[in-house]
């Protein structure tokens, strides 16, 4: 499971790993926290190569993983769990040590935490989303379509259809057949220009609604049509996008308005700011 997680305001990749119940951290992005480097990977280089020399053990253990780089594409990437990325922040001098190791600590304690009761997941999620601004109401939306979106690929993986890439051909599918555009033009027409911004956390309530509706439809045609492997899914997941893109439709000839729109979170957050402003 891939995500991101925040030191202060910071970026640090990661990954759960499920088999062996552990976080797995990107140790340049570890790296860029602690020594606030212009290039961290060169400098992760470097300490890398000099770990080796010393007979390191922990550089020797670590492996990689395939994450999202900053254009957008896997890579691997080198990885470190908790106890190994402990050990490595001795190598690196930095103020930010101590607070980065409480920070590691919290973050384990806190998936542990999450396993054992799912709902505290849920609960952290609609924090972080209320600490951004964002209404009780779209934020309801997002954590159900976020539910909506996991039984989808749950679905998926049991039915033979590959992660990552067949995962991203899919969504597009879906997509495109529900509102017209997939996903990366989606992102263009809303001025997303960074890979790691989420599309969904700048749709409106109307766009969340119909993107559930194409991916609860999609789910419910595979398995009603038991779609074994990537072509039948494929086929599934057109359907399943036509069934919301169809009514999706209607409400734009019922209303006069259209669904699709080029606003996004940042400007709603800078109108909010401005009419603020105002009242004061």
């Amino acid at each position: 499971m891939a995500n991101i997680k925040l030191f202060e305001t910071k970026k640090i990749r990661s990954q759960w790993d499920e088999q062996e119940q552990k976080w797995y951290f990107a140790i340049v992005d570890v790296v860029a926290v602690l020594t606030e480097s212009v290039d961290a990977q060169a400098y992760w280089r470097k300490l890398k190569e000099r770990l080796k020399k010393e007979g390191n053990e922990t550089v020797t253990n670590c492996h990689a993983l395939k994450m999202q780089a900053m254009d957008g594409k896997m890579r691997l990437t080198d990885v470190a769990d908790v106890q190994q990325m402990l050990r490595l922040i001795q190598s690196i001098p930095s103020p930010n040590a101590e607070p980065f190791k409480l920070w590691l600590a919290k973050v384990g304690n806190e998936r542990l935490e999450e396993i054992e009761n799912p709902e505290l997941a849920q609960m952290r999620m609609r924090e972080i989303y209320k600490a951004k601004g964002y209404s009780d109401e779209w934020i309801e939306k997002r954590v159900r379509g976020i539910a909506v979106r996991d039984e989808l690929t749950n679905e998926w993986k049991k039915r033979g259809v590959k992660e990552a890439k067949e995962y991203a051909i899919l969504t597009a599918e879906i997509s495109k057949a529900t509102f017209g555009l997939v996903p990366s033009d989606y992102k263009k027409l809303k001025g997303l220009t960074k890979p790691q911004e989420n599309l969904r956390d700048h749709m409106n309530d109307l766009e969340l609604i119909f993107t559930m509706l194409g991916e609860a439809a999609t789910t419910e045609i595979a398995r009603n049509k038991d779609a074994q492997g990537f072509p039948e899914n494929e086929q599934a997941a057109v359907e399943g996008g036509t069934v919301a893109g169809n009514a999706r439709k209607e409400l734009e000839k019922k209303s006069g308005r259209q669904v699709v729109t080029s606003q996004n979170y940042k400007l709603f957050s800078e109108k909010k700011v401005r009419q603020l402003r105002k009242k004061k």
